[in-house]
């Protein structure tokens, strides 16, 4: 009789471990899909960071940068990449600039490809001129994937022989974009004083180890701007 009261207990308990293993595992994924839902809509506060604004998306959708510019973007960063289409790129710069949106160009890195090819895609897309933005260079790939291979030593040379062109193109000292991974194959926010942009979703960056300057806050931001997320970016003063 002992007995069975014992393995009815057991039984019991193991019942109750069991339901409150699923009520955890429901919590969970509650709370995840309202972080989802919530991270969609989510800007850092104005009062904090007055100063906002986005990338523009590289798909082919087209943007409102009135739109952008009356969600409360004060600048737009357009990315640079080595399939840019010409005519595309000057349409989104002049329409971009039309809206009353200070613009920049962000150009993303390729450790594959010699300096020497990336800036002069550079120098063709981006015409001088003082209103612009510093130029941007996007750190996010890294050379593991080149063919032929590159080491790491050659993608910091090339990184800053495109440093000092894209400088002298443009006038201005360039920001870099930095990637965690990027950062910790290369150390760059160490090796190289120029001012710093990074990024992580909702919390404050600090993988650099040093002060930023731009911080991608939402990676993916749901806006009436565009059909595609686009990145938004606040300043740091």
């Amino acid at each position: 009789m002992a007995k069975g009261r014992r393995n009815a207990g057991r039984k019991g308990a193991r019942r109750w471990l069991l339901r409150l293993v699923a009520l955890a595992v429901l919590v969970g994924l509650a709370f995840a899909a309202w972080l989802w839902w919530d991270m969609r809509e989510w800007r850092p506060d104005e009062t904090l960071y007055p100063e906002q604004g986005a990338v523009a998306p590289e798909g082919s959708g087209a943007v409102k940068f009135e739109t952008l510019k009356a969600i409360g973007a004060r600048f737009v960063y357009l990315p640079l990449v080595s399939d840019t289409s010409s005519v595309a790129f000057a349409d989104r710069f002049a329409r971009a600039r039309a809206a009353g949106l200070e613009v920049g160009v962000v150009l993303e890195f390729d450790p594959c490809l010699p300096a020497d090819r990336q800036s002069g895609l550079f120098a063709q897309m981006v015409p001088r001129d003082s209103r612009l933005l510093p130029p941007a260079i996007g750190l996010m790939r890294l050379a593991d994937g080149c063919n032929p291979a590159v080491s790491d030593a050659a993608v910091e040379s090339e990184l800053m022989t495109l440093i000092n062109q894209i400088e002298m193109h443009s006038g201005a000292a360039v920001i870099l974009k930095l990637s965690p991974a990027f950062e910790a194959r290369h150390n760059t926010a160490t090796a190289l004083s120029r001012d710093l942009w990074l990024m992580r979703d909702r919390a404050r960056p600090d993988y650099a180890g040093r002060p930023w300057l731009l911080w991608s806050a939402n990676s993916a931001l749901v806006t009436a701007a565009s059909e595609e997320p686009i990145e938004w970016v606040v300043v740091q003063k």
